[in-house]
């Protein structure tokens, strides 16, 4: 969608992808209200009774843990998200619950490919 959206509209002279109909910024507030329908139409009732992407920023939060997650190197995603990797850690560490056993077998199989060299 957002590759759509540049392909359509292009982007600012600044590189804003999002401007006003007049070109200026877009405030705050107009986001909060476009977010706030948004999120009205596109989850499931059941998914609007939780905190998912309550905040436009949620979806910053969504995208760094999912790199963390997915096993991208901690210091490729800080460049990306514009942090530090001790800031990427402090914030986002929390969410990465569960790989214990992936860890594990990243583990391993380093261990088998040395004892086999």
């Amino acid at each position: 969608m957002l590759r759509w959206h540049v392909t359509a509209y292009g982007t600012h002279a600044d590189g804003r992808l999002f401007r006003t109909a007049r070109g200026g910024m877009a405030q705050e507030s107009g986001y909060g209200e476009v977010w706030a329908g948004a999120r009205e139409d596109v989850p499931s009732p059941a998914e609007r009774e939780t905190k998912l992407a309550k905040r436009p920023y949620d979806l910053r939060h969504a995208a760094v843990s999912t790199w963390l997650s997915s096993g991208v190197e901690p210091q490729l995603v800080a460049q990306r998200a514009s942090h530090s990797v001790a800031v990427l850690f402090r914030v986002y560490a929390k969410f990465l619950k569960g790989g214990d056993e992936a860890a594990n077998a990243k583990i391993s199989a380093r261990l088998q490919q040395r004892l086999g060299s």
